[in-house]
């Protein structure tokens, strides 16, 4: 088993000098507590992270300063998400599992990690996604319409894949519409599974994220 930390972000949608990968929570930078989720998971799960290369003295430091000893590997970060994830992918070999995560989801529980690996092993994807509980509009050259949401999900992370799968849908060149590993994977023409993920696996992107994920952690 493998987990890919994608951890390439430079703060730019938080307003923020500091990478949302290193704000606290909790007094512990955010990636560390992404970290910590699948080593409790599996202690013997291999952990690549991929950060951008400016960051990487300043990650380095900072394990040392709090003697953070959890193995993993580091990965450069790329221009986009996709580049960053094939860096990555380039440090994984054999056959099994591989997950992708944000590092900027620090709440997701080990449940929700286990499942995704069970439910991969059994149909080569697993993608954890949320119902849209609000009312959705799209709009399209000036005209307004409504969106049934019973057929929309959010997705989240970790997206779990079998291993070879992904690193074939990732000899694909870059297109802008692969925002996460799914869109990768489904442009091969390969089905993507969804399972249920979790109301408080919030993303830590925008200015009061951290607030709000302080919360959540507590409870």
């Amino acid at each position: 088993k493998y987990a890919i930390i994608v951890a390439g972000g430079t703060g730019s949608r938080l307003s923020s000098e500091t990478p949302k990968q290193f704000l606290l929570l909790s007094g512990e930078p955010v990636l560390m507590h992404s970290i910590k989720n699948f080593n409790l998971y599996d202690p013997e799960i291999h952990i690549i992270v991929a950060m951008h290369p400016a960051y990487i003295d300043n990650w380095t430091a900072l394990c040392a300063e709090r003697s953070f000893d959890i193995p993993h590997q580091l990965a450069p970060g790329g221009e986009t998400r996709f580049h960053s994830v094939k860096n990555a992918l380039a440090l994984v070999s054999g056959s099994g599992l591989v997950a992708v995560h944000d590092a900027a989801r620090p709440l997701a529980t080990v449940d929700l990690i286990a499942r995704t690996f069970e439910e991969a092993a059994e149909h080569g994807t697993a993608i954890p996604c949320i119902p849209v509980n609000e009312t959705v509009r799209s709009i399209k050259d000036g005209q307004v319409s409504l969106v049934d949401r019973s057929t929309l999900r959010i997705t989240q992370t970790p997206e779990v894949f079998d291993i070879s799968l992904l690193q074939h849908a990732y000899r694909q060149s870059y297109r802008e519409e692969f925002t996460d590993d799914g869109s990768v994977v489904e442009a091969t023409g390969r089905q993507v599974h969804l399972i249920d993920g979790e109301p408080a696996n919030l993303k830590v992107t925008l200015p009061g994220d951290i607030e709000l994920a302080e919360v959540l952690l507590k409870r």
